[in-house]
């Protein structure tokens, strides 16, 4: 898979209206709810998360796929490895 190639996105969470913590504890939710392999891609327009998303899941042994920005929010993707 290239740098720049998404894998297909299991679940979409919308946390553009939410802040720090809120976009990190959906998807921790989504990831405790979700299957190995699952997908998740936050979007969210809180700053932080650009960081602490990526943060999390390397504590938390997920995949970080990336973070893409869009118009006015980023798209943050994390496959669900354990």
């Amino acid at each position: 898979m290239s740098d720049t190639t998404v894998p297909t996105i299991s679940r979409t969470i919308d946390a553009r209206g939410s802040f720090c913590p809120g976009p990190l504890m959906e998807l921790i939710r989504a990831i405790r709810e979700g299957q190995v392999g699952d997908v998740i891609a936050v979007w969210s327009a809180d700053s932080g998360s650009k960081t602490d998303i990526p943060r999390w899941a390397e504590k938390a042994g997920q995949r970080m796929v990336g973070v893409f920005p869009r118009d006015g929010y980023d798209e943050i993707v994390v496959e669900k490895l354990r």
